[in-house]
């Protein structure tokens, strides 16, 4: 099965899909990638190997299905950007909101939390896991907030690409230091300063 299944199924299979990526987020919480197996996944979501295989081919496919459940909102949240800016809306405030949307749901989301640092953790192990998470997640949301910036002159990027790789970084790295490296108490940074100061080093005035 495709990944997000959850967003292709109604009914029955759609119930039995979340009861398995609910298990599967048991079992990953608990075990860690490496150790999690389908047969554990399986036990811990109720049902038989052969209605999990008929799901997900593989436990890399369902790991990346998870976090793309995980991440349902955001992703909705990015990969809609306008790119016919109202002329009512600031730019800014866009910005403003995907930076805020993005830091509520990490924080909001311990289980989102700890399966990115399953795929830190593993990636010299798993690298093809972590070249689909680029893939299936990073990937799209960085195109599309490019594309949303190069629409909009008023921005004022020479290289869209960039601007959105740099915008995204700068989210990523505060999360990384703050929740998954415990860093906040050793290197503090409220959430509201870091989020105005991304905004004003991405908005350019004429």
């Amino acid at each position: 099965m495709n990944s997000a299944p959850l967003q292709h199924l109604s009914g029955d299979k759609a119930d039995k899909a979340k009861v398995i990526l609910d298990g599967a987020l048991q079992v990953f919480t608990a075990d860690g990638y490496a150790a999690a197996s389908m047969g554990r996944i399986a036990a811990a979501a109720g049902v038989s190997k052969p209605t999990l295989y008929s799901y997900f081919q593989d436990k890399e496919g369902l790991f990346v299905a998870l976090i793309q459940q995980l991440t349902h909102n955001l992703r909705y949240t990015i990969l809609h950007l306008p790119l016919d800016l109202d002329p009512q809306e600031p730019p800014e405030q866009i910005l403003r909101q995907m930076a805020t949307s993005t830091l509520n749901e990490f924080s909001r989301n311990a289980s989102l939390l700890t399966l990115m640092r399953l795929v830190i953790g593993e990636s010299e192990r798993f690298p093809d896991l972590s070249r689909t998470f680029v893939r299936e997640i990073i990937k799209p949301m960085v195109e599309r907030f490019s594309a949303f910036l190069a629409t909009h002159a008023c921005f004022g990027h020479s290289d869209p690409m960039v601007a959105a790789r740099i915008f995204s970084g700068a989210i990523a790295h505060y999360l990384i230091m703050q929740h998954i490296l415990h860093g906040d108490d050793i290197l503090p940074l409220e959430r509201d300063r870091m989020v105005n100061g991304l905004i004003e080093m991405m908005v350019s005035y004429p």
